[in-house]
């Protein structure tokens, strides 16, 4: 294996070229970054928290769960990947008063450990062989990959790819591939934004403001209604800016940025009017019928589950 090694490093160039590619010819994009930057990425967020950029309690629930050092099997981790791909609305369909229900989940939130894997695998595939490794990392990966280049945020904080516009998961992985040159780079906001206002127009929270570029994270509906099911709304979140199963897609739908993408919707789960009143009861997976627990594995809701009866109950009052 040492032999492998010292071999590939005569040409490490090369190599990621042949990395990157690869991930191109599937479908991705992704980049390298030396493993010295782990320190700046968390600098960046502790130092947001201390400006008191971020509410409390956000930064308790969201971001105080990543970990800045190389796991125990790779303490030897020279770089980080950050590898954006493609991924897709999804249509969950609910029957109402005998008619169609049609709730959108947006990117990012199903199959994601399946979409990971295959990134994974992707990537040993290419680097073992050369007696490289890689592993998962639980970093903040949308600073990630816009420190590395890979991507850019939009006005409201999400992380843009090009081609890919918002529409995109981010996985970031350890590895012991060497990383001698990158194109670390302070945060950096899309050129289009400069001159649009249209998410910020859009948001009915107010969470997308012009005094400030970071993200009011309380006021966002995301951040409310990814919350346990047990968590009530706050008052001040009206009914009719509910838009989706879970999440928000107002200022993505809006952004000129992802206009020819708005397509991109898969078919998810369809539930019939005696299954959707199961889920709006609240019950367990395994209190559900064996033909409505398996749909809702088949489909990746089982982490939905307590969260319907409120985000459900909620969007059926509007009709």
């Amino acid at each position: 294996m040492s032999a492998q090694r010292d071999t590939s490093r005569l040409n490490l160039e090369a190599v990621q070229a042949v990395l990157l590619s690869t991930l191109e010819k599937a479908g991705c994009q992704g980049c390298l970054v030396a493993i010295r930057h782990l320190s700046d990425l968390q600098e960046r967020l502790e130092q947001s928290y201390r400006l008191s950029l971020l509410d409390e309690e956000f930064y308790q629930e969201r971001l105080t769960g990543f970990v800045f050092n190389p796991p125990d099997h790779l303490l030897s981790a020279q770089s980080l990947m950050i590898v954006a791909y493609p991924h897709p609305q999804t249509r969950i369909t609910f029957t109402r008063n005998g008619k169609p229900l049609q709730l959108i989940i947006p990117p990012t939130y199903l199959h994601d450990k399946e979409g990971d894997q295959r990134v994974h695998d992707l990537l040993a595939a290419t680097l073992e062989p050369m007696g490289y490794h890689i592993t998962e990392a639980f970093l903040p990966k949308k600073l990630l990959a816009v420190c590395s280049g890979l991507g850019a945020y939009g006005k409201n904080n999400i992380c843009y790819v090009g081609g890919m516009g918002s529409f995109v998961r981010l996985a970031a992985f350890y590895s012991d591939f060497p990383c001698e040159k990158d194109d670390w780079r302070e945060p950096q906001m899309m050129d289009a934004c400069q001159r649009c206002s249209a998410c910020g127009n859009k948001c009915p929270t107010g969470a997308i403001s012009e005094d400030r570029f970071l993200l009011r994270a309380e006021r966002c509906i995301t951040y409310h209604n990814e919350k346990p099911g047990y968590v009530p709304f706050p008052s001040w979140l009206d009914p009719p800016w509910h838009n989706c199963l879970v999440g928000c897609m107002t200022c993505q739908r809006i952004c000129p940025k992802n206009k020819d993408l708005l397509h991109n919707v898969e078919d998810g789960a369809t539930f019939s009017q005696e299954e959707a009143e199961l889920l709006l009861k609240g019950s367990s997976l395994d209190q559900l019928p064996t033909s409505l627990a398996k749909k809702i594995e088949q489909f990746g809701l089982v982490d939905f589950l307590d969260i319907f009866p409120r985000n459900l109950s909620v969007l059926l009052e509007r009709e």
